[in-house]
């Protein structure tokens, strides 16, 4: 029988019955990755498709360079990509910034399920993401926008639930570049 051109495809059975199951795609160290493309919104997309470059996991960065990042990557309309880099400081951060870390990841894939067209789920994750971070107002620490932040959040939610006026009754997918929050305060 001869192998399909990709690996990850699924073949049959030497009795030719049910597809044999697809391997898992792992790293070096035997953890489960999923190595299909993606979009420009993390969508994962066929094997063989062209996608985005993805960005490393478990880079460790400065709490300005992540911000500048993360900055940057939301700024080019890739809003889950910079959830990732956030996601690498919230796993790496000290204990008592770990609730800063998650709650700007949990605000960029907000604003990734609200490009996406998915209005609840966006929704949802940026009041979650506003809540986490809001303790921090005070110390606005790394220069971060609490206050700026919660209130797009709240701003960016009502749109996608049609309360405000220029959302109408549908708002549909937002745009992820347009609606992109400034996660620092202004110089």
């Amino acid at each position: 029988m001869n192998a399909p051109e990709d690996p990850r495809q699924p073949t049959r059975n030497e009795e030719g019955g049910a597809p044999a199951p697809r391997p898992r795609d792992r790293d070096a160290r035997g953890r489960a990755r999923n190595a299909r493309p993606r979009d420009g919104l993390g969508r994962p997309l066929p094997y063989g498709s062209p996608g985005v470059a993805r960005q490393p996991e478990g880079v460790s960065r400065t709490p300005d360079e992540t911000l500048a990042e993360a900055q940057r990557l939301l700024d080019d309309g890739k809003p889950f990509h910079a959830h990732e880099v956030l996601e690498d400081a919230w796993k790496a951060a000290p204990e008592a910034e770990r609730a800063l870390w998650r709650g700007l990841a949990q605000l960029a894939v907000g604003l990734t399920h609200a490009a996406r067209g998915n209005a609840a789920g966006g929704a949802a994750l940026l009041e979650r993401g506003a809540a986490a971070i809001a303790p921090y107002a005070a110390a606005g620490p790394y220069g971060v926008d609490i206050g700026g932040l919660t209130a797009w959040a709240r701003e960016l939610t009502g749109r996608l639930a049609g309360d405000a006026p220029e959302s109408g009754p549908a708002a549909g997918p937002v745009s992820a570049a347009g609606s992109a929050p400034r996660l620092r305060e202004p110089a």
